[in-house]
């Protein structure tokens, strides 16, 4: 078995009994796995720190090559030195980094979550909160405050202010006491002020932004805490989709198979996980609304100023030596969007399997480059899957959640949903888009869309799926490729970036009789098919009535 951080990750994981609830405990975890990387060198977190971190997402590097970056030594463009390091990509830099957070393999990842909603433990309260080992309010907040953490800048020449990226913002319904926690973005704006954009959709909004609807009805500010650098099974919880009546750090708790700790805020009334990093506490006042952005968006576009939720800052607690956490946001693939694949693909998969009952899917791939993976969805089903059963599957997916699935293309099992050659070959050759492909109207916009210009959306589903038998795929079989991989590697030729398909296979248009010709000339006994051919043709063979070998016309 080779000695990859995949493998690496399982040995850790059979060491221990779960996730860690630590965030410094968990980055101590991916430094023995080989999955962290220390820069020591003085790096500006204006200008430098995460274009660093960005490389690896737009380097062509292979997933399991990325890795968190742990800065010890972080400046700004005044000059200033920071004390606090800062981690990015600690979370889900890639899918093995977020499986050592979950404290289980990625294949169980899904199951994990479907157990966890559906056993929550509650969390229970402690005095004990390292993140309130020290308090700063009053003067030293107004003077210092947030300018005091090294918040880096997210999209250098675009961005309008340093942004807080791994939040998770606690709120609390002012009715039932329920608490909700969303990973918002929030810009920085003074040593005590800032602005939250909670996703301000009147149909469809955040589970923090419902709650802000209740305060501005009831002309009360609504108390937050962002959390930032909390332990990952609890920031994991945040981007999960779930009812907004549910305790997400319940949900935690059965994540991680034991209760969360909470501790209660210094200036507001909300519990915060007692273990985190750093907690920023503060008021909305729901009658007001300040500037807010530019910052680049998931969408692939720069998100232009728009009006958002200021936040009056009361309070910032942190650990002694607390670590700052970021995540790389942003233009996907990112780490948020690593987040969201590794829980959202095996939650559709059971929902067309479970939930459905859809016969024939295998595997469902949400597209992540430049796409933010919601927009774009790849279906995959076994060969011969009834149509019906496919366009099934087509409607399940698109409308599972409203901003999910704009365009779903099912393909055969033959086709690499990762592969966009293999989905566009596909595309080219096993559609007729007049039968194959169907717009759908209404649809509710998925985010970034209104760069379109549109006020209303609509979506496209495509039967890219094999119907009848076809020749095989024009590649030397898997054994010669393989072979010859040996070769090259003997060699010592130019590492590979092996994609999909890199080998010929057949599609149920083979006889017997040219997989005997194959094999002959491969052997080096071509001549023998030769003569075996000729025969044929002395039988009166024309070339505008072409027949395969044994439906020839008798002859001598």
């Amino acid at each position: 078995m080779l000695d990859t951080p995949a493998s690496k990750f399982a040995s850790a994981a059979r060491s221990k009994s779960g996730p860690r609830l630590d965030l410094q405990q968990h980055l101590a975890d991916l430094e023995a796995a080989g999955l962290l990387v220390r820069i020591d060198r003085p790096i500006n977190k204006d200008t430098e720190l995460i274009p660093l971190v960005r490389w690896q997402f737009l380097g062509g590097m292979p997933e399991d090559q990325r890795r968190a970056f742990l800065f010890t030594n972080v400046i700004d463009s005044k000059g200033r030195r920071y004390d606090m390091p800062v981690v990015v990509g600690a979370l889900a830099s890639s899918p093995a980094i977020y499986a050592l957070g979950m404290g289980r393999p990625v294949e169980e990842i899904g199951e994990a979550w479907m157990a966890a909603i559906a056993n929550p433990i509650p969390p229970v309260a402690t005095n004990d909160a390292p993140c309130q080992e020290v308090v700063i309010t009053g003067d030293a907040l107004r003077k210092e405050g947030l300018k005091a953490l090294p918040v880096p800048v997210s999209t250098p020449g675009f961005d309008a202010a340093p942004y807080l990226t791994a939040t998770l913002c606690v709120t609390k319904d002012p009715e039932t006491g329920v608490r909700n926690m969303g990973t918002y973005r929030v810009a920085l704006k003074a040593a005590d002020r800032a602005v939250v954009r909670m996703v301000a959709r009147e149909a469809t909004g955040a589970g923090g932004f419902l709650h802000w609807l209740k305060y501005r009805e009831r002309k009360e500010k609504m108390s937050i805490a962002i959390v930032v650098g909390c332990a990952p099974i609890v920031m994991f919880t945040g981007p999960q989709k779930l009812a907004v009546d549910v305790d997400e750090m319940a949900v935690a708790g059965g994540a991680a198979g034991e209760a969360i700790r909470m501790t209660r805020c210094r200036t507001v009334d909300l519990d915060v996980p007692a273990d985190s990093e750093i907690v920023i506490e503060g008021l909305i006042d729901c009658d007001v609304l300040e500037p807010e952005a530019p910052f680049g968006e998931s969408n692939g576009y720069v998100a232009l100023e728009a009006f958002n939720m200021p936040i009056q800052v009361t309070a910032i607690t942190h650990k002694k030596k607390p670590v700052f956490a970021q995540i790389i946001s942003q233009v996907t693939p990112s780490e948020s969007s690593v987040i969201k694949k590794v829980a959202y693909e095996p939650l559709f998969l059971a929902h067309l399997r479970t939930h459905l009952g859809v016969k024939g899917i295998r595997r469902v791939v949400m597209h992540e480059r430049l796409t933010n993976l919601r927009p774009v969805i790849f279906l995959q089903f076994t060969a011969g899957t009834p149509r019906s059963e496919v366009w099934r599957g087509l409607n399940g997916a698109s409308t599972l959640q409203s901003n999910c699935g704009k365009i779903v293309i099912a393909v055969s099992e033959d086709i690499d949903p990762q592969s966009m050659d293999a989905v566009l070959w596909s595309l080219a050759y096993r559609t007729n888009p007049v039968d194959d492909m169907l717009i759908v109207p209404n649809r509710g916009g998925v985010q970034g869309a209104q760069y379109a210009g549109n006020k209303t959306d609509s979506g496209l589903l495509v039967d890219a799926t094999r119907k009848r038998p076809m020749p095989p795929l024009a590649l030397p079989t898997r054994e010669y490729m393989e072979h010859a991989r040996g070769l090259w590697d003997e060699l010592g030729l130019p590492a590979l970036n092996v994609q999909a398909p890199w080998h010929g296979y057949t599609l149920d248009d083979w006889t017997d009789t040219w997989e005997i010709f194959a094999r002959r000339t491969t052997a080096g006994d071509w001549e023998e098919t030769g003569r075996e051919t000729l025969k044929r043709q002395r039988r009166g063979l024309l070339p505008e009535t072409p027949v395969r070998p044994g439906e020839e016309p008798s002859g001598d």
